[in-house]
């Protein structure tokens, strides 16, 4: 378990990231380019952006990516401590009782955490989690602009 348990936590938070980094950078180099051609509010000059105006790009795309995925890593987490069939079993309330819960799969996952404590069980903990990763990926795409400026790489999503 010692030597393999961090392979599989690479492999769990691959596979719930690709999709959220994928639509962070979809929505923000999106974002980026409405700003460039629309230039509403005056807020893009030459075809650039300021980097508060980047900095509020990220914050949208990290906002929206991590809105978006958020209900997978919540059922990935509740998959890790609950384990699969005849693993240990958590309990859940639906308001008239507990129910101990098995997950057979991710599917089978997803429906019972909405069957027993309503769709806002997807989304538990979403603020608290995105106070810290909106920020952080506001910066992060600020450094990804800053780079990209140093290396002199001029690719926009439209191109």
């Amino acid at each position: 378990m010692s030597a393999t348990y961090p392979m599989d936590m690479v492999r769990g938070r691959i596979t719930v990231q690709i999709p959220y980094v994928g639509l962070n950078f979809a929505v923000y180099e999106s974002l980026k380019d409405w700003l460039i051609k629309s230039k509403p509010f005056g807020l893009a000059q030459d075809s650039e952006l300021s980097v508060t105006t980047r900095l509020a790009c990220g914050a949208v795309a990290g906002t929206f990516g991590q809105t978006v995925a958020y209900p997978l890593d919540v059922i990935r987490r509740r998959m890790q401590m609950v384990g699969w069939n005849h693993a240990a079993s958590v309990v859940a309330g639906d308001g008239r009782g507990k129910v101990p819960l098995e997950y057979t799969r991710m599917i089978d996952a997803f429906r019972k955490t909405v069957r027993y404590e309503g769709f806002g069980a997807l989304y538990k903990g979403l603020v608290p989690n995105s106070v810290k990763v909106v920020p952080s990926i506001a910066i992060a795409f600020v450094t990804y602009e800053v780079v990209k400026d140093i290396l002199g790489v001029k690719f926009r999503i439209s191109d």
